[in-house]
């Protein structure tokens, strides 16, 4: 429950044999867009990561948002509110003890990540296809004053920022690195841009655990209700 005393639906994937080496906080595209715990990234993330990296990975609708899980009560706030989100979800990895918590935000996700994300126990973050729509130029600093670690996949081909400018963008933050991928857009759909972004997720957390493998052939993970 959050600190306005919402209620939010997720759930929490985890390796089947012990204790996880780090943990993936998904934060999903713009509800208004098809977003949410079902975003085919994170699903993937959730079905494949586990096994192959060992690691947990926590997925959870913001406020307002409906997926095969359920809703979550509340309403859209624009990445505002949506930072209570995820702060109740950060206090639950604590209570969980689930280690090395690793943000990665996906278009608004990555406005709620630059907003609110700068907290502990956060390690670092993941930004895919940023629009920076909400974020403003006092996001970015604090982000550079943490000297948290931030890593920017841009595609290519992005609707709405592009990798140069991002580069421009997020000069503001030393730590950042922007990476551009090459024919990507911003849904990031087809095998290979899958793999590239879950290769980097892991790479950014355990990086002796990738590249994955390719020979996974199923989900060997498992769950709890978040």
């Amino acid at each position: 429950m959050t600190a306005d005393r919402q209620t939010l639906v997720g759930e929490t994937a985890l390796p089947l044999e012990g204790r996880p080496v780090g943990t993936v906080v998904c934060l999903h595209p713009l509800s208004t867009h098809g977003g949410s715990t079902d975003s085919h990234l994170f699903r993937k993330m959730a079905w494949r990561l586990p096994a192959q990296a060992g690691l947990a990975v926590v997925r959870f609708n913001f406020r307002g948002v409906t997926s095969t899980l359920g809703t979550s009560t509340g309403e859209f706030d624009r990445a505002n509110a949506e930072g209570l989100d995820l702060a109740a979800v950060l206090a639950y990895v604590l209570r969980q003890q689930l280690p090395d918590p690793w943000l990665v935000g996906w278009s608004f996700g990555t406005d709620v990540a630059l907003k609110h994300g700068d907290r502990d126990p956060v390690t670092g973050a993941t930004l895919l296809a940023p629009p920076l729509r909400w974020t403003q130029d006092l996001d970015l600093d604090r982000w550079a004053w943490s000297k948290r670690p931030l890593s920017i996949l841009v595609p290519e081909f992005d609707d709405y920022l592009r990798p140069d400018e991002a580069r421009r963008r997020f000069a503001r933050i030393p730590q950042a690195r922007v990476i551009d991928v090459p024919g990507g857009r911003h849904l990031f759909v087809g095998p290979r841009y899958v793999r590239i972004v879950l290769d980097h997720v892991v790479g950014q957390i355990v990086p002796a655990r990738g590249p994955l493998a390719d020979d996974w052939d199923g989900p060997m993970e498992s769950w709890s209700v978040l």
